[in-house]
């Protein structure tokens, strides 16, 4: 089974449309870099979801 590919139109989408990068600041990012610009655009959204709630909704919908 292959591994799920990354998600890069989205992620050049975010960094060169919405945050307005130049493309060499863009691909010089890494991606918890890029990750850090992003949540810049929604300063107060929720956190993710942590590894026990993760677990608690794979057991109650294991599916």
């Amino acid at each position: 089974m292959s591994s799920p590919r990354f998600p890069w139109e989205e992620a050049m989408t975010l960094g060169l449309g919405m945050l307005r990068m130049s493309p060499e600041t863009f691909w010089r990012m890494t991606l918890p870099e890029l990750a850090a610009a992003a949540r810049a655009l929604r300063p107060h959204a929720e956190a993710p979801m942590g590894r026990l709630a993760l677990d608690r909704l794979m057991r109650t919908f294991p599916d």
